[in-house]
Formats: C-alpha cells, sequence, structure tokens
C-alpha cells in the first residue's frame, strides 16, 4: 500500500486532473472531500470525458472544459474500498474481478490511509520472486 497519497477534491477542476496525470504518472487519484473518500479518478475517466479534437469544437471551448468541468461530475462515486487489515489475496481478488487498477484503503469513517495499485501488487510479487 503507498501511504502518502496525492488527492483532489471534487470541486477541483479536470485541468488539476490532466496536469496532475502527466506530471505525477498517477493513473488513480483518489478523490476526497473533508479527508473523507467520496471517489476514484481514473486516467480512462479523464480521457471519456475529454472532448476530441477532432470533433466540431474550437480551441477556446476545448479549453473551458478543461477550465470549468468539476472532477466530481467525472470521478468514480463511492469506490470499493479495503481497509488496512484486509489481506493481499482479498485485495488481488477484489481488483481481479473487479479489472481495477487501484483500491483505495480507508478506515473508519471513510478516511483514506492509502491506496493499493497493480504496481503495489507487482512490487510484491518481485520481492517474492526474488526471495
Amino acid at each position: 500500500m503507498t501511504r502518502n497519497v496525492t488527492t483532489l477534491e471534487p470541486e477541483s477542476k479536470l485541468l488539476d486532473a490532466v496536469l496532475l496525470v502527466r506530471s505525477s504518472g498517477y493513473r488513480h487519484i483518489p478523490v476526497v472531500k473533508d479527508g473523507r473518500l467520496v471517489g476514484i479518478l481514473s486516467d480512462r475517466d479523464i480521457q471519456r470525458a475529454s472532448p476530441s479534437m477532432y470533433g466540431d469544437i474550437s480551441p477556446d471551448e476545448y479549453n473551458r472544459i478543461f477550465e470549468t468541468t468539476h472532477v466530481g461530475r467525472v470521478m468514480a462515486p463511492e469506490p470499493i474500498t479495503v481497509t488496512p487489515k484486509s489481506t493481499v489475496p482479498e485485495a488481488v481478488q477484489i481488483m481481479h474481478e473487479n479489472k481495477f487498477g487501484a483500491l483505495p484503503v480507508v478506515e473508519g469513517d471513510n478516511q483514506l490511509v492509502g491506496i493499493v495499485t497493480t504496481t503495489d501488487l507487482l512490487s510484491l510479487l518481485r520481492t517474492l520472486i526474488e526471495k
């Protein structure tokens, strides 16, 4: 699990999300409000919400969409989560069955404490193979 998670708020703009994904390489960003997980935004969610540059849209309108669309309109609300006490096999099963690339880790009243990603699981697998 990755503990220091970069997050966005539902009121963040789609442009903020695009810039964060591009600069960080993250593919999944938890969305929190008052410290509580309210959604998750994936790079695919961003792609689906992005207008086509090949469509009948002006450059100004294209930019306006990114500058005015809130992350809360694009995110997947109420994502499936695990807790810090969940086992690796439980997380793997959820991710595999649902074709998820990440699972937020919460405790208590949906307080975000981390995220488990396919990269985390592949790192664990590599460590186990090397032993």
